[in-house]
């Protein structure tokens, strides 16, 4: 089973309409799981879950924060898809509450966990930012960091457009990434 929290349209279109079965990137993902949505990272949403993908998430409340950190440090296992500069299209007008925000909003959690994100330069052709730090395992040039937190595991990924793909190599880092988190 994975639990999904994310302000990109994965599970549904833009439209929400029924049309549709979602993105590549979900059916992708119920190859290998079970996914459930989840619309906030609090202690209820994350009750009997073990993995949490947080693909693009809107601001998260500080309450909610403190619970996502210590089920985490419980033993939770969470991929995080931090995009510092996302570059996904959308018909939706800027400012549209429903279009996903132009930037990972993070209110502290990296820092918290020991990491700094850094957006790539305001002209720059390049997407994915850099994270950094000295409590996790950074590689990829920066791209991946991969935290032990308490008795659970963080992998974090600066960049959240490669999702908005239906290359299976793309795709495939996802799922990888994920069941190494499982795996630990």
């Amino acid at each position: 089973m994975l639990a999904l929290l994310t302000s990109l349209p994965l599970m549904f279109g833009e439209r929400f309409g029924l049309d549709g079965s979602g993105s590549p990137a979900l059916t992708r993902l119920e190859e290998r799981y079970k996914v459930i949505p989840v619309g906030v990272a609090d202690a209820p949403s994350l009750e009997g879950q073990h993995l949490l993908l947080m693909a693009h998430p809107r601001a998260q409340p500080a309450e909610a924060l403190v619970e996502l950190d210590q089920w985490v440090r419980d033993g939770g296992r969470i991929l995080l898809l931090a995009d510092p500069k996302l570059d996904w299209p959308s018909d939706r007008a800027l400012g549209d509450k429903l279009r996903p925000p132009p930037a990972f909003a993070d209110t502290g959690l990296l820092r918290h966990w020991g990491l700094d994100l850094e957006a790539p330069a305001p002209n720059s052709a390049v997407s994915a930012g850099k994270l950094s730090g000295n409590k996790c395992r950074v590689r990829e040039g920066g791209l991946v960091a991969h935290c032990a937190i308490g008795r659970g595991r963080a992998t974090v990924i600066a960049d959240a457009d490669f999702l908005n793909s239906d290359q299976a190599e793309q795709l495939d880092l996802l799922v990888r990434e994920l069941e190494q988190l499982e795996s630990r």
